[in-house]
């Protein structure tokens, strides 16, 4: 593998996938994966394997508990928090387990919200979003940080693989644009201006990196990501979804074509998260890729070189069969693009 952690022929997956069985996901994503492999996500065992209660699971010295509308700040940790943390401890016991059977890959990716969409998503004691207070977005941003690199440690020392670490952001536009409710629902959360929220990720970004030693991918599903923020914050690379990117014009293409100018990668969302309707073809999933690269202006060794082929988003949401499959045409993704650069 290169200093990137990755490389031509290189395939992933954002985290998550169906199912309770976090053996059975763990032997699935190590044995269809193992160069670049993310650590299972399995939200559907509900409290506290959801992003916001897992990522909260990694907090030190801070916890949070379930209240009607959602995660909110506790004084002590509760049923709620330790459940999480179990979670986590069972996820890399399961984890452990099968690198044990099949070998240990080479790159393992964790996942955690990142800060902007932890601190958007939990509620202070009055019912505030924690963003909204400067003091405990500073509390909640340093501990998430402290977390992240004392977990990226555990995986790393059970597994004997490079770790990777990936900030989850799908909260991160609408922190910008202003357009999270308040807690009557009658207003909204001022935005948070561009350079603040790119100085706080950015933080982030360095210490991960240098504790770790690899570079920090950063994912936001939305529509059209600030990618020229999250370049400048210092995400070597970016996931996104490109199946619905449709005809990429100004500003936004601008930012995709400096990103890739300058050696950040794309992490780029093709193949369907759930079963599509029709049949799954390798080159119409792959269309949209390809279109990308000509319309900025690339060829298609860039592809091989400077994007790694992922599912859309999460695979939570798939049956147990469509999940392997959508791994699998992933991986084929991954080669295609390689084999298109060398023709």
């Amino acid at each position: 593998m290169s200093d990137a952690a990755w490389g031509p022929g290189v395939a992933s997956a954002v985290g998550s996938v169906p199912g309770t069985d976090p053996v059975e996901a763990a032997r699935m994503v190590v044995g269809e994966l193992p160069e670049l492999m993310p650590v299972p996500e399995l939200p559907a065992r509900g409290v506290g394997a959801d992003v916001l209660g897992r990522t909260a699971g990694l907090l030190v010295d801070l916890a949070v508990e379930v209240v009607p509308s959602g995660y909110r700040v506790a004084g002590t940790p509760g049923k709620d928090h330790r459940r999480a943390v179990d979670l986590l401890r069972w996820d890399l016991d399961a984890l452990e387990q099968a690198v044990g059977e099949a070998g240990a890959p080479e790159v393992v990716k964790v996942q955690a919200a990142g800060p902007w969409t932890l601190t958007a998503g939990v509620e202070l004691a009055r019912g505030h979003r924690v963003l909204t207070d400067r003091g405990a977005l500073r509390d909640f941003t340093d501990s998430l940080t402290e977390g992240l690199i004392a977990h990226a440690e555990q995986v790393a020392a059970r597994t004997g693989s490079r770790v990777v670490v990936q900030l989850d952001e799908p909260s991160m536009p609408a922190v910008l644009r202003g357009s999270l409710p308040t807690p009557s629902g009658y207003g909204n959360v001022a935005a948070v201006p561009e350079p603040e929220v790119q100085r706080l990720l950015g933080g982030v970004i360095e210490k991960l990196s240098a504790a770790t030693g690899s570079p920090v991918v950063v994912h936001c599903c939305a529509p059209s990501p600030p990618v020229e923020l999250l370049r400048r914050a210092g995400a070597a690379a970016i996931s996104l979804d490109a199946s619905g990117l449709g005809d990429v014009t100004g500003q936004f293409a601008d930012e995709l074509g400096e990103a890739w100018e300058e050696g950040t990668t794309l992490f780029l969302g093709l193949v369907p998260s759930t079963e599509p309707a029709g049949q799954a073809e390798l080159r119409s999933i792959a269309q949209p890729a390809f279109d990308l690269a000509t319309r900025l202006g690339f060829g298609k060794k860039t592809l091989a070189e400077r994007a790694v082929p992922t599912p859309t988003c999460g695979l939570a949401g798939a049956s147990p069969d469509w999940a392997r499959r959508a791994i699998s045409l992933t991986n084929d993704l991954a080669k295609l693009f390689a084999d298109e650069s060398e023709s």
